[in-house]
């Protein structure tokens, strides 16, 4: 394989790991993929083993994991056999693997999982999550590619704290960091990535396309408020917050109704919290909604909340923005990149349902120009610094070094 001298001249092969293919909608890694191809890279895409085929570039998966120990054990034989060619390449593995602690079982077991990643000729190896990088810590340097890693929100803002140290073999071998957020960056900082690592922030974006000829819609006082959030039902989406704040809002003889879009595990601690505080009859499930469906309901919302206890940075909250809808977030990680404060919307410290009332009372009374005004330098600020194209620029210049 070729140096690393010259990355602006060199058409590389770059390598992305994920756990499945990107769905239709998943405009996040179908764009990039399409924008390195357009540079002139080859990207490859591995993923879990999976009947779903991905026909955007060449599409490997990982070896299946049986639950039979007889069908594992022949399938593993079958595998392990199938390194032979690449002996070099396993040598080098079991070398870096030894010196880092494996015990022949865990050993023969990680070449198992790793084996098509082993068989790869390729220039980088990027995974899309971080978590998915463990286990598989030295196989970029055992085949003579780069190591690039993702950190999203979940990555670095919880599973950290579940497991302490889960990442200090990756520190040793990554090459090259990507962060959605400031903030995401800081964590990893917090939890042992060296400043002298190479990072780059590139945040998520969104098809301005799809959103540009949609009218604002301001707050109207003599209705009934009509307020939505986006997201998972999973207690990082701070949703019991979020309803405690509103249950405030009712007592103050605020007329509203609360829709949330998504599910979840959570949905029945949600719901019953809904019930306890009285809220049965302003709060409204809908469940998973297409694309097209989610935009409906943006266009047709007074105010978007997005009051997260943790999250990385959050789509929903730049469709919303680009739709000219009035934004209340909390202060978690990227959300205060997001959104700026008394900017673009209002940033609320998490975990507190009454500044968050106030924060919605606040800016249901405001004058319309001035909703105007951060309805408007919303949508620029979207449009101008969150589009695909931006975004699919970033990556092309992530793997220069």
């Amino acid at each position: 394989m070729s140096g690393f001298q010259n990355y602006k001249s060199i058409k590389m092969t770059i390598t992305l790991v994920l756990p499945q293919p990107p769905g239709y909608s998943e405009t996040f890694f179908r764009s990039k993929i399409k924008g390195l191809q357009e540079s002139g890279h080859e990207v490859i895409l591995v993923t879990a083993s999976t009947d779903q085929k991905f026909e955007g570039c060449k599409h490997l998966q990982h070896p299946k994991v049986h639950k039979n120990p007889v069908i594992q054990l022949t399938r593993m034989l079958f595998v392990l056999l199938g390194l032979l060619p690449i002996l070099s390449v396993v040598l080098k593995y079991i070398q870096l693997e030894r010196k880092d602690g494996s015990s022949f079982k865990r050993l023969v077991e990680k070449l198992y999982i790793n084996a098509t990643l082993l068989k790869l000729n390729t220039d980088w190896l990027h995974f899309g999550f971080a978590t998915m990088a463990i286990d598989r810590e030295s196989v970029a340097k055992a085949i003579g590619a780069k190591l690039a890693v993702s950190f999203r929100g979940y990555d670095i803002g919880v599973y950290p704290l579940k497991h302490p140290e889960c990442y200090a073999r990756l520190w040793k071998y990554v090459d090259k960091v990507h962060v959605i957020s400031d903030d995401l960056y800081q964590k990893a900082l917090s939890h042992g990535l060296s400043t002298n690592t190479r990072f780059k922030k590139v945040t998520p974006a969104i098809n301005i396309e799809q959103f540009k000829d949609e009218e604002t819609v301001n707050l109207n006082k003599s209705k009934e408020l009509n307020i939505l959030t986006i997201g998972r039902l999973h207690w990082k989406k701070g949703f019991v917050d979020t309803l405690e704040a509103l249950s405030l809002l009712k007592k103050g003889n605020v007329k509203f109704k609360y829709r949330i879009i998504g599910v979840g595990k959570d949905y029945e601690r949600i719901a019953f919290a809904a019930h306890q505080l009285d809220l049965k009859d302003e709060v409204v499930f809908l469940g998973k909604l297409n694309h097209q469906e989610v935009k409906q309901e943006l266009v047709k919302a007074d105010l978007y909340l997005q009051y997260s206890i943790q999250e990385g940075f959050c789509n929903s909250v730049l469709e919303a923005q680009a739709l000219g809808k009035l934004c209340v977030v909390s202060d978690a990680e990227g959300l205060s990149e997001n959104i700026l404060d008394k900017q673009t919307g209002w940033v609320v410290p998490k975990g507190q349902p009454k500044l968050l009332v106030e924060q919605i009372i606040k800016t249901s009374n405001l004058p319309d120009d001035e909703k105007l005004r951060i309805q408007n330098q919303a949508r620029q600020r979207v449009n101008e610094k969150f589009s695909t194209e931006q975004q699919t620029e970033a990556f092309k210049n992530f793997y220069k070094i």
